[in-house]
C-alpha cells in the first residue's frame, strides 16, 4: 500500500499541471472565402485565453481607424491594469506610454497589462470594453462567444469556440490588412523594452505561416489560430486544448497541411464583409424605459433615442458670390441683349437694306422668286420680331459658294472591334520577379493591402525575356491612375499599362 502511495506522489510531482488534457476542438478554413475545410468539436464552448486579444486588437485598429483614439496617445496605466498577472509587459501605475506599443506588446508578447491598458484607454472601463468587444463579435457572426475581459485569464463565462476564433482570424486579417504584420514579427520594440513573439517557433518551422495569435492558460490549454499562405492559397488553422507547445504547433502544422491539400489553388478571393461600427454608446443619448426584468409572456424592453436627430449637415455648402461681382456681370449681359435686339429691330423695319441682300445673291434660280421670296419674308415678318429671318433654300451668298471647297463624301466609317468590358482595358504593373510564384506571392499581398481601389482587378502574371511582370488587369483608367497612386502612397512602385 504504501509503495503505490509513493509512485502516486511521484507522478504527480513529475507530471506537469500542463500535461492535464483540456478539452480538444479544432478547425481547418479558407480564408479567401471561409469555406470549412475540417471541424472536429468546432462549436464547443471553451476557454480562449489570450486568443482573446484578436479581438482586444480588433476594436483597438476599429478605434483609431474612426478617429476616437490615435496610435500616438498617451495611455495612463491604471493600477489595475498594472497589476494583471503574467504575461505582461511590466508597467507601473500611472505611467504614460503610447498606444503603438501597447498595441505591440498585446499582438507580440500577449501582454496582460497591454491589453487592459488598451480597454481602459478606448472605453474608460475594461467592463465597457467587454461590452464593446461582444457587440463586435455577435456582428461578425461569432453566435456562441462571450468576452468578459480584454486578455483572455480564466473568468466564469468568459468562452468561445474555434469556429468563432476562426472567423475572428479571417477578419484582423482582411479587415485591417495594414496591421496585420504585427503578428508575424518575430520581436517588437514595446516602448519600456523590446519583446519577443510567442509564437516564433511556429513561424519559423513552417513555410508560409505568419500569424497569428497564441493563448494559454491552465483551464485552456495551449491554444493556437494560425494562418499560412503558399502561392494562391490562404488557410486558417485553430487549435483549443493543445497538451503542450510543441504538440499544439505540430498538430495546427498538420492542419494547415490538411488544408493547403483541400484548398482548390484558383479560387476568387471573397473577404469578409467588415461589421458595422460599435463605437461609444453615450448614457445620455440612450435611455430605457424599465429596468425591470419583463414578466413572463411579456412584451420585450423599449429602448428610445433621444436626440438622434441630425443637428448640422455634413454636407458641404455652395461657395457664395459677392454680390458686388454678380451685379456687373448681369448689367453688361442685360446691355448686349438689348442692343441686340435693337440692331435686329432695326434691319427688320428698314425697307432699303433688303435690295442689298438681293443684290449679293447668286442667281441659281429665276430673279423673280427671288424677290418674290424675298417680298414674302417681308410681310411675314413683324415689325418688332426677334426671330432671326429664315433663309430661303434657294439663296446662297455668293462669298459663302466662293469660299465653300468642293468636300468630298465621306466614306462609312468601319467599326472593327466592339469594347465589351466597359472600358476595362487598363492595368497596373508592380514590378518584375524573377519567378512566377514570386510574382504572384506579390500580386496576392498587394491585393490584400489594397482592397478598395484593386476590387474587382484580375491578377496576371506575363512571362518576359527578363522575367515575370506582375499586373492587375481589367480596370478603368481612372481606377487604374487611383490604384497606383494610391499603391505609391504605400511605397509600392508601380506603373500604369493601357490598352494593348
Amino acid at each position: 500500500m504504501g509503495l503505490y502511495l509513493f509512485t502516486f506522489i511521484w507522478l504527480a510531482l513529475i507530471v506537469p499541471l500542463s500535461a492535464v488534457a483540456a478539452p480538444y476542438a479544432a478547425m481547418v478554413m479558407d480564408a479567401r472565402n471561409g469555406k470549412v475545410l475540417h471541424a472536429d468539436n468546432a462549436d464547443t464552448r471553451l476557454h480562449p485565453a489570450s486568443l482573446t486579444k484578436m479581438m482586444t486588437l480588433y476594436v483597438a485598429f476599429e478605434a483609431v481607424q474612426n478617429g476616437e483614439i490615435s496610435m500616438d496617445t498617451l495611455v495612463k496605466v491604471s493600477k489595475k491594469a498594472a497589476a494583471e498577472p503574467p504575461s505582461k509587459l511590466g508597467l507601473r501605475a500611472g505611467q504614460k506610454i503610447k498606444l503603438r506599443y501597447l498595441v505591440r506588446a498585446a499582438a507580440v508578447k500577449s501582454a496582460n497589462d497591454a491589453a487592459t491598458a488598451i480597454a481602459e484607454a478606448i472605453s474608460g472601463s475594461e467592463a465597457a470594453f467587454a461590452r464593446r468587444m461582444n457587440r463586435t463579435a455577435k456582428a461578425m457572426g461569432m453566435t456562441r462567444t462571450t468576452f468578459k475581459n480584454a486578455h483572455g485569464l480564466t473568468e466564469k463565462g468568459h468562452l468561445s469556440t474555434a469556429r468563432d476564433m476562426s472567423i475572428l482570424g479571417r477578419h484582423v486579417l482582411y479587415d485591417y490588412p495594414q496591421y496585420y504584420n504585427l503578428f508575424s514579427r518575430r520581436t517588437a520594440d514595446a516602448g519600456v523594452r523590446t519583446v519577443a513573439h510567442t509564437n516564433r517557433r511556429l513561424l519559423d518551422s513552417y513555410k508560409g505561416a505568419d500569424g497569428i495569435k497564441t493563448g494559454y492558460t491552465r483551464a485552456a490549454g495551449f491554444n493556437l489560430v494560425a494562418s499560412a499562405e503558399r502561392g494562391r492559397e490562404r488557410v486558417i488553422a485553430t487549435v483549443f486544448g493543445g497538451r503542450s507547445t510543441a504538440s499544439r504547433n505540430a498538430k495546427v502544422a498538420e492542419l494547415l497541411d490538411l488544408g493547403f491539400r483541400r484548398a482548390p489553388s484558383r479560387m476568387a478571393l471573397r473577404a469578409p464583409g467588415k461589421p458595422p461600427y460599435m463605437g461609444k454608446v453615450s448614457k445620455k443619448t440612450v435611455t430605457v424605459a424599465s429596468n425591470n426584468a419583463p414578466a413572463p409572456g411579456a412584451r420585450a424592453k423599449s429602448i428610445r433615442v433621444a436626440n438622434a436627430a441630425v443637428k448640422r449637415s455634413l454636407r458641404p455648402k455652395a461657395r457664395p458670390i459677392p454680390a458686388k461681382e454678380v451685379a456687373p456681370l448681369v448689367a453688361g449681359v442685360q446691355d448686349d441683349i438689348e442692343s441686340v435686339l435693337q440692331q435686329v429691330a432695326e434691319v427688320a423695319t428698314k425697307p432699303e437694306a433688303k435690295p442689298e441682300v438681293v443684290a449679293k445673291v447668286v442667281e441659281p434660280a429665276p430673279k423673280q422668286e427671288v424677290v418674290a421670296a424675298a417680298a414674302a419674308t417681308e410681310q411675314r415678318a413683324p415689325a418688332k420680331s426677334v426671330k432671326p429671318v429664315v433663309r430661303p433654300k434657294q439663296v446662297v451668298l455668293a462669298a459663302s459658294a466662293a469660299r465653300a471647297p468642293a468636300t468630298p463624301a465621306r466614306k462609312a466609317e468601319v467599326i472593327t472591334r466592339v469594347s465589351t468590358s466597359g472600358g476595362r482595358h487598363w492595368g497596373v504593373n508592380i514590378g518584375r520577379y524573377p519567378s512566377r510564384f514570386a510574382a504572384e506571392k506579390v500580386l496576392l499581398k498587394t491585393a490584400l493591402s489594397e482592397t478598395t481601389s484593386l476590387s474587382g482587378a484580375l491578377r496576371k502574371v506575363v512571362q518576359g525575356k527578363r522575367g515575370f511582370d506582375a499586373n492587375f488587369m481589367g480596370l478603368t483608367r481612372e481606377g487604374a491612375d487611383l490604384a497606383c497612386r494610391r499603391l505609391q502612397a504605400r511605397q509600392v512602385t508601380c506603373f500604369m499599362i493601357g490598352p494593348s
